[in-house]
């Protein structure tokens, strides 16, 4: 199970440093129409996987499918709810909006089934 505190772990870790520079970015710059993505990238990409990575390194959690769904629905759940907001808020490639929805909506969707498995996940912890 250390393989997946350790890969949520550089996940959050790259989050983290993705919301520190867009953070610096809009301080310099003034223009803060990126908020609730800088929010959602530090919030759910930095603390949350860094919650779940500190959660395998302290419970020692069976190896299951259900861990194995869970890190996984994590990292592609909040890759494709940030990159949806973005899409969605600041649209950088011209998406249709029906494009730029739906990846949004399915990001968030996968995230929250992410956060169910984890929920499952701690109340069939023994320890």
């Amino acid at each position: 199970m250390k393989s997946y505190s350790k890969t949520l772990l550089r996940f959050s870790a790259a989050f983290g440093l993705m919301g520190a520079f867009m953070g610096a970015h809009m301080a310099g710059s003034g223009g803060y129409e990126l908020r609730p993505i800088h929010a959602h990238i530090l919030v759910v990409g930095w603390l949350s996987l860094f919650s779940f990575a500190m959660y395998y390194r302290v419970f020692h959690q069976k190896e299951s499918f259900l861990a194995k769904l869970h890190v996984w629905t994590a990292i592609i759940g909040t890759v494709g709810l940030t990159l949806g907001m973005w899409f969605q808020f600041v649209n950088p490639f011209s998406f249709p909006d029906t494009v730029s929805l739906i990846i949004y909506i399915i990001g968030g969707s996968v995230l929250l089934i992410s956060y169910i498995l984890f929920f499952v996940l701690t109340l069939m912890n023994k320890e």
